[in-house]
């Protein structure tokens, strides 16, 4: 027996309709061509699916089974004939995001509240398991953006700037190096350092200024949360480097002491590195313009 959708389609609309007639002009079709769909139909099944002396007509026991299997199986075609449209339109999808920058949750997620008022149909997620290997797994697909500072020239993959940020030095109010003008990489080698748990080679403090400088700090204290940093740093407990982004609000707060790093300052940018093929979808590029401006907003905050 070979069943297609139209005789799915035309079993539900007479059922809805209770009648050749009415469902004929459902179908956009002849009464005529309609029952010639349903007795080929009952030929292949070797069964009625109709009671022909009822008024409205009725459903046999066996036109019931493939009613059910029509409300089962045509709501779910629908939805994917839905879905691939908006896959065409560029206006459904998948982003899901790894990260190579620690801090970067604090402006993403405002990013990403923007972003999915904007783009209900869109699945995102945010994979922290993959920090470590990110653009590996952009390339196999596993995820779809990679938010990193550190670019690579990758078959197939754009690196597109974001916004440039600075780190900035950060200290309790009253500790020794907050009457300096500015900070160097001497200045760490009695003080512990709080930072995110990751590897030196991505922490800005280390790539930027100590290790250049061959400088160790005499401790190296690894805390997960921004607001724990913060604590310790109010604390006396050490001293931290951090982007701007974060420090928005500290700058005014009397706990704390912010210093540039280097008498003229260290500026880094962040980039979205993405497949080539996503680059251009819909969603992709308001992802993207949101990453440029709203961070930018937290800067000057």
């Amino acid at each position: 027996m070979h069943i297609e959708f139209r005789h799915l389609r035309t079993i539900k609309a007479i059922h809805d309709a209770g009648g050749l007639a009415r469902a004929a002009d459902l179908l956009n079709m002849t009464q005529s061509a309609l029952s010639h769909q349903v007795k080929g139909l009952e030929d292949q099944a070797g069964v009625e699916l109709f009671v022909r002396r009822s008024k409205p007509l009725k459903l046999s026991a066996a036109g019931l089974k493939m009613l059910r299997a029509a409300e089962d199986i045509l709501p779910r075609v629908t939805a994917l004939e839905d879905e691939f449209t908006g896959l065409v339109k560029g206006s459904s999808g998948r982003l899901h995001i790894a990260i190579e920058c620690h801090a970067c949750f604090d402006w993403l997620f405002p990013v990403l509240e923007q972003f999915r008022k904007a783009w209900p149909d869109v699945d995102v997620d945010i994979r922290p398991g993959l920090a470590f290997d990110a653009l590996p797994a952009l390339r196999r697909e596993e995820v779809d953006l990679v938010i990193s500072s550190d670019p690579e020239d990758l078959d197939g993959v754009q690196f597109l700037p974001l916004f440039d940020y600075e780190p900035v030095f950060v200290a309790a109010k009253g500790h020794p190096l907050a009457k300096k003008e500015f900070i160097e990489a001497e200045d760490f080698r009695d003080q512990t350092l709080i930072t995110y748990p990751v590897e030196r080679t991505r922490l800005d403090v280390f790539t930027q200024l100590l290790t250049p400088a061959r400088v160790e700090p005499r401790a190296v204290r690894p805390v997960e949360l921004t607001a724990v940093i913060l604590l310790l740093v109010a604390s006396g407990r050490g001293v931290s480097v951090l982007p701007d982004w974060v420090l928005r609000e500290v700058r005014y707060h009397s706990d704390y002491v912010t210093k540039r790093l280097t008498a003229q300052g260290l500026t880094r940018r962040l980039y979205a590195a993405v497949r080539e093929e996503d680059s251009a979808k819909p969603f992709m590029a308001h992802v993207l313009r949101l990453a440029r401006t709203e961070p930018v907003k937290l800067q000057r905050g």
